[in-house]
């Protein structure tokens, strides 16, 4: 997943290899070779008449050395931070595309976490760690090389201590990434707790269970320490064992190499660039053991964020659509309809659910919780297709039409008027993004929202808070109204979008709803009948079924659930 994104900057790529390349070649070739030339000739026969010429010569390469670890620093840190930021968006357009039921599966809260913390993982990993990694790996290499070639009979015992340093690295490896995949996971649970707790302070207060949240806050921090805890551990134990190799190594060979000094078969530029490049050679294993543990959680943070960039959504257009009649019509059709969610299978939400609704016609839904009344919703949309049977919309089925060309044709208000972190002319926009400024103000007349967006600080740019919370209950629900009147859609689905206000705003929402009503395809959901006296037809369900429809003149006369609920709330209101 990296490097899909990384290789798509050339450039930047390349110039920030060839930056690492040379950086390592200075320091692990020519840096020790200018101390080798300094020490033989500098302090050589003619009493270091020239040693000037060697420490200029060293000067330049810590000059070039600077300048290329600068150009290396830019250029690695800048795909680092460009690459986590197309990670960002292509992760988010995949998570755009997925239907309602991963996101029933999948904790937001927890996708959130995955966007956030793991990318930032991500970017630490290759805008520092990797090029550490491969700096060292680069600087191992040509050092080790570069010893074989300088005193072989000193670096034949790296034959020996190499596989001795590369051994704990394999085999505290794959615990070390496993740990890291589980502590990334740890942290989204605390993650996901702080948000939950922060979005729902005024109930934790209210109830007085501010310890009991701490307690529990704290029991998934100390989850998360455990857990990071035996990472630390493995990491210590591994860095120990790599270091106490490679340096025992080094401490041998300089006892081998001041023997050799002795009896004259190398010099001493040799013995000192020898000790140079092994110092930097162990230095770059040691190093690889520090950043492996970082690497590896690297690793377990792409692992987790591929598999939201590679889910594949459950409803996805066909591969040739059907197109829906135009003009729409606005009919829509339930057919022999059995549909359960994905969690929970052994239960039907629809059984063999059959509802014709004719162009222009308002039917309302009633019935206890549980019945089925949403999952109608959910099904018009396309946000689910049925187990069995067919959902159609002017005679087109919805299993072979566009799942956007189907919600073209709908306009939804929730029951809790969903609003977003934006002003009020974005909000309102939501409905249509390329709607006119009359057409705006056009709409929230329409929907009885245009007095109070008038008297709002900065009219329809006034920020209107994370979920719209600057605004009442009523003033949310009227500009939901007024967002559903511009899509202008012929199909409009409303769910209880009156039963949580007051009574001056419930009139103010259901006369707008009246007028958004108006030559509409219209299905509501309602808890409170009086809001659907006037519906063409309604139909009362149970488990799933169509148990009664018809007026509510009809209805309230006979024996039946909805007699029931009307003598039930209506004999309530009068003893009002």
């Amino acid at each position: 997943m990296i490097w899909r994104s990384a290789r798509a900057y050339p450039v930047q790529l390349t110039l920030a290899g060839i930056a690492l390349l040379v950086t390592a070649l200075i320091t692990s070739l020519a840096v020790p070779s200018a101390l080798k030339l300094i020490i033989d000739r500098g302090f050589g026969a003619d009493g270091g008449a020239d040693i000037g010429r060697w420490f200029r010569y060293l000067l330049l390469l810590v000059a070039l050395l600077g300048g290329f670890t600068a150009l290396r620093f830019y250029f690695v840190s800048w795909l680092g931070e460009r690459v986590v930021a197309d990670i960002r968006r292509q992760v988010h357009a995949n998570l755009l595309r997925l239907s309602p039921s991963f996101f029933e599966e999948n904790s937001p809260r927890e996708i959130s976490s995955r966007m956030t913390a793991d990318t930032a993982i991500i970017e630490t990993v290759v805008g520092t760690t990797l090029s550490v990694a491969l700096r060292n790996i680069i600087m191992a290499i040509f050092a080790t090389a570069y010893l074989f070639w300088l005193a072989p009979q000193l670096a034949q015992y790296l034959v020996i201590g190499i596989p001795l340093v590369i051994l704990p690295i394999a085999l505290f490896g794959s615990r070390l990434r496993a740990i890291s995949r589980t502590s990334q996971d740890r942290v989204a649970d605390v993650g996901a707790m702080v948000t939950e707790v922060l979005s729902g302070m005024k109930i934790v207060q209210a109830f007085n269970q501010e310890r009991r949240e701490g307690e529990r806050f704290s029991a998934a921090v100390e989850r998360t320490f455990d857990t990071a805890r035996q990472r630390i551990l493995i990491r210590a134990i591994m860095t120990a064992l790599v270091i106490t190799l490679i340096f025992g190594a080094i401490v041998v060979l300089l006892w081998r190499g001041a023997n050799l000094v002795q009896q004259g078969e190398i010099t001493g530029g040799t013995i000192g660039a020898f000790v140079f490049a092994g110092v930097i050679a162990a230095g770059a294993f040691g190093a690889l053991t520090e950043v492996l543990g970082d690497l590896l959680r690297g690793a377990g943070a792409a692992s987790r964020l591929s598999e939201l960039l590679d889910e594949q959504p459950a409803i996805a257009p066909p591969a040739r659509p059907l197109a829906l009649p135009s003009p729409p019509r606005g009919g829509l059709a339930f057919r022999n309809v059995t549909f359960r969610y994905p969690n929970r299978l052994d239960q039907p939400a629809l059984e063999d659910f059959n509802l014709e609704v004719e162009p222009g016609e308002t039917v309302a839904i009633v019935g206890p919780s549980g019945a089925g009344k949403s999952t109608i919703f959910q099904l018009a949309e396309r946000f689910y297709d049925p187990q069995a049977g067919s959902v159609r919309i002017d005679g087109v089925p919805l299993a072979s039409v566009d799942p956007a060309a189907i919600r073209e044709r709908i306009a939804f208000v929730p029951q809790d008027g969903v609003l977003f972190s934006a002003s009020a002319r974005d909000n309102l926009r939501y409905g249509r993004w390329d709607a006119s400024e009359d057409e705006i103000w056009a709409a929230a007349r329409a929907a009885n929202a245009a007095e109070f967006l008038e008297r709002l600080p900065d009219g329809l740019d006034t920020y209107l808070g994370e979920s719209g919370t600057r605004l009442s209950g009523g003033q949310q629900q009227r500009l939901a109204i007024a967002r559903a009147v511009l899509r202008d859609a012929p199909i409009l689905l409303l769910d209880e979008a009156t039963s949580a206000l007051d009574a001056e705003s419930e009139r103010l929402v259901q006369d707008a709803l009246d007028r958004l009503m108006e030559h509409r395809t219209t299905l509501v959901i309602a808890h409170r009948l009086a809001t659907i006296r006037a519906a063409d037809r309604i139909i009362v369900m149970a488990d799933g079924r169509i148990v009664e429809q018809g007026t509510h003149a009809s209805l309230s006369g006979g024996d039946g659930l909805y007699a029931r609920l009307a003598a039930l709330q209506f004999g309530r209101e009068s003893a009002a």
